[in-house]
């Protein structure tokens, strides 16, 4: 990517959109091109700010964050999203990521954590540790999908989506599942961290989704992770 990475800021909070846009401010690669104050104000703020990754609040009075990213991913080219919340609604974040967000922040996350994680999002990593990632997916266990959709057929859908795939593909799935980084995977099954990029990008085509995170929930649904 070349120059600032682009940042839209939305948030029904005016103190929250103002120390989010400060902490951008203090550095030189990131850019607050715009903020919004509801879900409904996104289309516009993305259309006037054309921004690399979109900063998105969950809890909103009048159109909340999570139909907001859904209408923002489906969008072909459409920006990066990190959903911010205060982590008290694990089947939100969940239903967050499998509508193609590439990650969440906590909202007291430290501001240094919040730059590098809209950087790694930018630059196509997920901003997920392992750590968070294993604690996102036991959270799906045992409890009711978000899309209504049983537990055995999501598993059934993700086994069959699996078998499509060849034995080095599944094997660069199951780590990103792990929420392994492309240079960690690359150390782990020795190959090229581009290798290991060109069996993503493939990998996004055969599962159908969006992002490495979407990956991550494939695997976790077949029951791999």
């Amino acid at each position: 990517m070349t120059g600032p990475v682009r940042v839209l800021v939305v948030d029904d909070d005016p103190l929250v959109r103002a120390a989010l846009t400060m902490v951008f401010g203090g550095t030189e690669d990131l850019l607050v091109v715009g903020e919004a104050a509801d879900g409904d104000e996104v289309p516009a703020a993305v259309a006037a700010g054309d921004p690399d990754v979109v900063l998105m609040d969950i809890r909103m009075p009048r159109l909340d964050g999570l139909t907001a990213t859904e209408r923002l991913r489906s969008r072909h080219g459409g920006p990066e999203v990190i959903v911010l919340t205060t982590f008290s609604g694990d089947a939100e974040v969940l239903r967050a990521l499998r509508l193609g967000a590439s990650g969440f922040l906590v909202k007291d996350t430290p501001p240094a954590a919040i730059v590098d994680a809209v950087r790694r999002v930018a630059g196509g990593e997920p901003m997920l540790s392992p750590t968070v990632t294993r604690q996102l997916m036991a959270h799906v266990s045992g409890t009711p999908q978000p899309d209504g959709r049983p537990e055995d057929g999501r598993r059934t859908a993700a086994l069959t989506a699996l078998d499509r795939l060849s034995e080095r593909e599944r094997e660069v799935a199951l780590s990103v599942g792990r929420g392994l980084s492309n240079a960690q995977i690359a150390a782990e099954l020795f190959m090229s961290v581009a290798t290991v990029k060109a069996h993503v990008s493939r990998l996004l085509t055969k599962l159908d989704v969006g992002n490495r995170v979407q990956i991550a929930l494939v695997v976790h649904d077949a029951g791999l992770a």
